[in-house]
């Protein structure tokens, strides 16, 4: 610092390094890495009025790889609660503008988007490539699906919720913290059990319920989530001790209050998958012959567990027919319980395991009915390996999101 004089008045010179860099007022918090930021890649779940938020803050403060899945598109409704929304994308895919827009708020980010469903689009193995996932989801079964998830790749899940000007922003750590299923009530499990007994439930069923938000809410319970991303990202440089926690806001009132959530050790969430071992198989490999490589290292009474449900038949007792589905059941309409021939209900055959008796699968490419990255887990009695449907490392991972 240095001192003159200018028309009788004394003149401070602050010598401030590197005033004009984007980025230079965060730096100056003395535990902060941007370099560590531009090379982290978040995944954010869900691109309505929390995603937004989410991924306005995320660009601001300059994460490097952002990747935004969700299968809604853009509707008049969303322009009050959703600040990069315009009324001329109304129509358009919200991953797909919230991705472009990301990317016009700070041309040093890479914004990329998963337009569809989660649980479809993005297989298990893909989760190993995100540093934090962070969920502005609006129904108990996705966050739980996300939950596992993050769980069995052992990735931290930072959960928002909004309704009117209530919010709550909730940080799970695997594989010490509480998780989100740990949260949850015996009510909860109970609505989530029905919901899946309703298996093809249709999608218009749904989405019935709206939650009422406002754009105040959302920014607020986002900015925790990101806020606590970023101290994520430096934890051992800031002693974080935040993980099993979570923020209650209500903004009648302006109370906010800290959680801590029990962690439940018979939790069913609670299994962790070591994939560093993890060998790949191709996805045109068929069903046939991942059970015969999972035979071939772990014996004959190998079998094939699967991430997700499969629908595997429908059959219809007043026509004596039954039609081969073999597909995730998330993907399946309410029209498929339903014989086309008749109308009658018809009988409906599922299956998490690929044994011997799967004959309508065996001859099915995997890569046919699963996502990319996905996992398939061999197991013998307690003995578990895994597959992965292609490459999982970040590199492939990373490249084949396009960033």
């Amino acid at each position: 610092m240095t001192a003159d004089s200018e028309n009788g008045r004394r003149v401070l010179d602050l010598e401030v390094e590197d005033e004009d860099d984007r980025y230079h007022r965060q730096n100056l918090i003395t535990w902060w890495d941007q370099d560590r930021l531009r090379e982290a890649t978040v995944l954010v779940v869900g691109a309505g009025a929390l995603g937004n938020e989410l991924v306005k803050n995320l660009a601001l403060v300059g994460v490097g790889n952002i990747v935004i899945a969700d299968l809604d598109r853009i509707e008049n409704s969303n322009l009050s609660r959703c600040v990069f929304f315009r009324e001329s994308d109304e129509g358009k895919l919200k991953a797909s503008v919230l991705a472009e827009r990301a990317t016009e708020l700070n041309g040093e980010v890479k914004a990329v988007a998963i337009p569809g469903d989660i649980r479809l689009s993005t297989g298990l193995g893909m989760f190993t490539a995100f540093d934090v996932v962070l969920g502005g989801l609006d129904n108990r079964e996705a966050r739980l699906h996300v939950n596992q998830a993050c769980w069995k790749t052992e990735t931290p899940f930072i959960d928002g919720a909004i309704e009117g000007l209530l919010g709550t922003m909730r940080v799970f750590v695997p594989p010490d913290s509480a998780c989100y299923e740990c949260t949850m009530s015996a009510r909860d499990h109970e609505l989530v059990a029905f919901r899946r007994t309703c298996a093809l439930l249709s999608r218009s069923d749904m989405l019935a319920g709206k939650v009422p938000t406002t754009a105040t809410t959302s920014s607020i319970i986002a900015a925790m989530q990101v806020q606590e991303a970023i101290k994520l990202l430096h934890r051992d440089r800031t002693e974080y001790d935040f993980a099993g926690k979570g923020v209650a806001f209500n903004g009648l009132t302006h109370d906010t209050y800290v959680v801590t959530y029990p962690r439940k050790d018979d939790c069913l969430s609670h299994d962790s998958y070591d994939l560093s071992q993890a060998t790949t198989i191709d996805p045109l490999a068929t069903f046939a012959q991942a059970l015969a490589e999972a035979r071939r290292r772990m014996g004959a009474e190998a079998v094939i567990d699967l991430e997700t449900e499969l629908l595997v038949t429908a059959a219809c007792a007043d026509c004596e027919t039954t039609e081969a589905i073999c597909r995730p059941v998330p993907a399946v309409s309410e029209g498929a319980a339903l014989c086309p021939s008749c109308g009658s209900e018809r009988e409906l055959t599922f299956t998490h395991t690929i044994d011997d008796s799967m004959v309508d699968l065996l001859t099915l490419a995997v890569g046919e009915v699963l996502p990319p990255s996905d996992v398939l887990t061999c197991r013998k009695e307690l003995d578990r390996a895994f597959m992965t449907i292609g490459d999982c490392s970040l590199e492939d991972v990373l490249q084949s999101l396009g960033l």
